[in-house]
């Protein structure tokens, strides 16, 4: 059964062009102009996955409103952020009412499509068993690379699919300074430096809300950041 996408964007001309290349790689796509339209659909029926910007016509927060009533709707379906606000507040505000990425618009289409598959691919492997291939153990770290999980402590980290990746790419060569254009090819994003800056300050959060002595992500002032296998 073909994925249906929608897309909730008030630009027409920006809509449209997402919903031609996501029609390219063989998905259902239904756009929406504002939220209302959106809900009377949802409600009769969900898609597999949304993409949702931020303001909808006169609603500057609509796509955070919309967000909220589908992530009351249903705890698993796939909720990706696609916008111009780039600071740290709408991102923060987006992720925390629910939404698995937040992506800037400066993002290429090949790389919002393979996003768009990452999330797609964690929720089938999370059906599945994980072989322990897919396993890398680092510690008190334990990364499903099959799922796009990571647990600390024994404690899962709500990671997005954008973080996720950024920590994989630290962790599996502890030790090793990756610099900020290393981590936006591993995770598939290319942003500037200070949104690589705000990602890590993010996740260092989200671990130390797990264990307030976390400080395995170390910046090397000037070259990017490593895994310091030698913590704790």
């Amino acid at each position: 059964m073909l994925k249906r996408i929608a897309i909730v964007e008030d630009e027409a001309a920006i809509r449209e062009n997402y919903a031609d290349v996501l029609r390219t790689h063989g998905y259902q796509v239904q756009t929406f102009a504002n939220r209302e339209s959106a809900c009377q659909a949802f409600a009769i029926s969900l898609p597999h996955l949304v993409i949702l910007d931020i303001g909808l016509e006169q609603e500057y927060d609509g796509g955070f409103t919309l967000c909220q009533w589908l992530r009351n709707i249903s705890t698993t379906l796939p909720i990706i952020f696609l916008t111009a606000r780039d600071n740290d507040v709408d991102t923060v505000s987006g992720l925390r009412i629910g939404a698995d990425d937040y992506l800037t618009k400066d993002i290429s289409l090949p790389h919002l499509s393979a996003r768009i598959a990452a999330l797609f691919r964690r929720q089938e492997a999370l059906k599945q068993p994980t072989p322990e291939s897919s396993l890398l153990t680092l510690g008190p770290l334990t990364i499903d690379n099959q799922r796009m999980t990571i647990v600390w402590q024994q404690h899962s980290v709500d990671l997005t699919i954008t973080e996720f990746w950024m920590v994989f790419a630290l962790a599996k060569h502890p030790g090793h300074v990756k610099n900020r254009q290393q981590l936006m090819k591993d995770s598939n994003i290319y942003v500037d430096d200070s949104t690589i800056t705000s990602h890590v300050k993010r996740i260092r959060k989200k671990f130390n809300q797990i264990d307030k002595d976390f400080n395995c992500i170390e910046t090397v002032y000037g070259m990017g950041y490593r895994w310091n296998k030698d913590e704790k």
